[in-house]
Formats: structure tokens, sequence, C-alpha cells
């Protein structure tokens, strides 16, 4: 790869690195440019460059988990509600991890006033992450419902899922209690995720069965 674009993406990787070590439990919001620039040791120009609204960090983020995922799936290929498992114990996992930074991105995705869009990645970035992946930069990343749909469908092909609905309709309800179970469980401060997570996909699929 170029220099200027490996510096590029670098960079990109040091600034949701530093992100993640800074915010902790506490709300992106509370968050401050400043204090990921001078972890970074980058002018606030330079980060709007690449980001250009702090709020880019979370979807970069997002866009990375998925990116994990496809490359999880690619080593360990999963289907159907095996890999409807997978993804909440994942999301479950992170949340344990990073609560302030999966909390605060599931607060951005519901504000009326966003765009929601995916954030890009470059190859770049793929081959930093994943050196060792020779053809990393062929591997496809999708988002959270589309792998939601893919499984989905290949459950009512297994016949994993017998409830006559369209597959649309099991993806978002999946979608709903995805992202709800990270809610609730804040809410609630209930712990551990993944028992948690686990129990409500359970209920939900003994709907669909």
């Amino acid at each position: 790869m170029g220099l200027r674009k490996e510096k590029a993406a670098r960079l990109k990787l040091a600034v949701l690195d530093s992100t993640l070590k800074l915010i902790g439990k506490k709300s992106f919001d509370d968050l401050y440019v400043e204090e990921i620039c001078a972890k970074v040791k980058i002018s606030k120009v330079t980060l709007f460059k690449y980001f250009p609204q702090k709020e880019d960090i979370l979807l970069y983020y997002f866009r990375l988990w998925c990116l994990r995922r496809a490359v999880e799936l690619r080593d360990k290929p999963k289907e159907g509600l095996t890999g409807v498992t997978f993804l909440f114990d994942k999301l479950s996992e992170d949340a344990e991890t990073h609560p302030g930074i999966i909390l605060s991105l599931i607060a951005y995705l519901a504000d009326l006033r966003r765009t929601l869009r995916p954030f890009p990645v470059k190859v770049e970035e793929k081959k930093l992450l994943y050196p060792a992946i020779d053809n990393i930069h062929s591997i496809e990343i999708q988002s959270v419902d589309q792998m939601f749909e893919k499984f989905s469908l290949e459950a009512i092909f297994k016949k994993e899922i017998t409830k006559i609905t369209s597959t649309r309709d099991i993806t978002n309800l999946l979608l709903s209690v995805f992202y709800g179970s990270v809610v609730t469980a804040h809410i609630n401060q209930l712990s551990p995720l993944k028992n948690f997570f686990r129990k409500n996909l359970e209920l939900t699929l003994k709907g669909l069965q």
C-alpha cells in the first residue's frame, strides 16, 4: 500500500482505539474531541479531515464490528439460528467490554436528526487489521441487517423457523430484540449480558417455531 494511504489508515484506527480507551463506561457525548486529539497527538483539523463529525467515529466502530464478524464467519461459517446466536453473543460481549460506545451507538442510530449511512472502510485499513489474510480486500462487509436476513432465510430453509411469515418480518423482529436487549440490560443493570441476550433470543425464537 502507498505510504500516504497507509498513514491515513493508521491514523483512523488510532483515533478509534484511543476513543475506546478514553470512553470506558461513560457516554460518548461526554468525550471531547480535544481529548481524542491529545491522545492521538493530532490537531482537530486533522481529526475532522477523516471524521467530519465526531459521531462518525461511532459509525466507523460499527462498520469495523461488521468486518470482524465477516472475517470470523469466513474462518468458521455459521448458518441459520447458529448464525443468529453468534451475532447476539458478539454484541453482548462488546456491550460488556465497551458499554459506553455500544449504548452511544444505539442512541445515535435512534436519533431522528441523524442520516444513517455506512461509514467507509478502506482496503488499507482492512490490511492493517488483518495482515495475515491475503485476500482481505475481497471480504465483503455486510450490515447487521443483511446478516440477520441471510441467517433468517437459512433458518427457514433448514426448518428451524416454521412460522409462515416473511424473511423481512423475521429480520425486523431479530433486530428489535438485538438492539433492545442492550437498552433493557442497561436500564435494569442486568449482568451477565450474554445470558440475558440468549434468554431474549430463546423466547423470541419459540414464537417462530
